[in-house]
């Protein structure tokens, strides 16, 4: 395993890439020069010297909200995704096993899905039940299944039909058994890099949902840095770039991640190589 990653570039550079985020997100409150939630008198205070990279309209110090932002995306990204790839793996597991009226129910159930505008549903699950981040990552999560569904469905349907679970069936196991001991464990490995992929989506998402206004107010977000640096943008353009950057550089370290990853399991793509 440890060769394959040496020998993919994409998941190496995204692994490195990942690791230091996440020292900057458990590290915050060292690396943090100045609490990001205090308000200074120096309003818009250029990147250098006492503020390394400036201060914001409240004369918040943009490096450690950076720092504290990097918090609230991770959290947000990784449990929606988790939340995302169980709901996907239960159904799509059990409607490509079961096959049948199930298969087809579920089908027009993914179907449905895809049709609906996932974010202006998002947009109005939040406005109704409130902008907390419980509630953001639960949404999130509720509204991006679809993608983990299919592939474990298709994964269900090509095990199902392999002489080792038809041997399982023939000695007499139960189809819960079958499911969980054979089927998720030998087709869960596209899911992994997909997974990986939607914590990029659902950084996006809270990311948007901040700007409009629909972040939880109590955290730092980095959405909420750009919609307060977008007022800012001729005399203190650092606020929003800086914050942009940041949603920018983990959304790629989580996608080069779920690429790579992808490229390593497939062997379709490793044969191809």
């Amino acid at each position: 395993m440890l060769l394959k990653i040496n020998d993919n570039k994409q998941l190496r550079n995204g692994i490195i890439l990942l690791l230091f985020i996440l020292v900057v997100a458990v590290m915050a409150p060292v690396f943090a020069t100045h609490d990001p939630f205090k308000l200074n008198d120096d309003i818009l205070a250029r990147p250098g010297g006492t503020y390394i990279l400036g201060t914001d309209g409240l004369g918040r110090d943009v490096f450690s909200e950076i720092l504290y932002g990097a918090r609230t995306s991770i959290l947000v990204g990784v449990i929606a995704a988790v939340i995302s790839a169980v709901i996907g793996i239960i159904i799509g597991g059990l409607a490509g096993y079961l096959g049948g009226k199930t298969d087809m129910i579920v089908s027009e159930i993914i179907n449905i899905f895809l049709m609906l505008p996932t974010f202006f549903l998002i947009l109005i699950v939040v406005a109704l039940f409130g902008s907390n981040l419980f509630n953001m990552m639960i949404i999130i999560g509720l509204t991006t299944w679809t993608s983990n569904a299919k592939l474990m469905r298709a994964q269900a349907l090509s095990l199902r039909e392999r002489t080792f679970i038809k041997a399982q069936t023939t000695l007499g196991k139960s189809r819960g058994r079958i499911l969980i001991e054979h089927i998720i464990p030998n087709g869960i490995f596209p899911i992994i890099a997909n997974t990986t992929m939607n914590i990029s989506q659902a950084i996006l998402l809270e990311s948007s949902l901040s700007f409009l206004g629909l972040g939880d107010p109590n955290l730092i977000s980095w959405g909420q840095m750009v919609f307060h640096g977008k007022s800012y943008l001729a005399n203190g353009w650092w606020v929003s770039t800086f914050s942009g950057l940041a949603i920018v550089i983990t959304v790629l370290a989580f996608y080069l991640i779920g690429d790579g990853l992808n490229n390593t399991l497939n062997p379709k793509l490793q044969a191809k190589r």
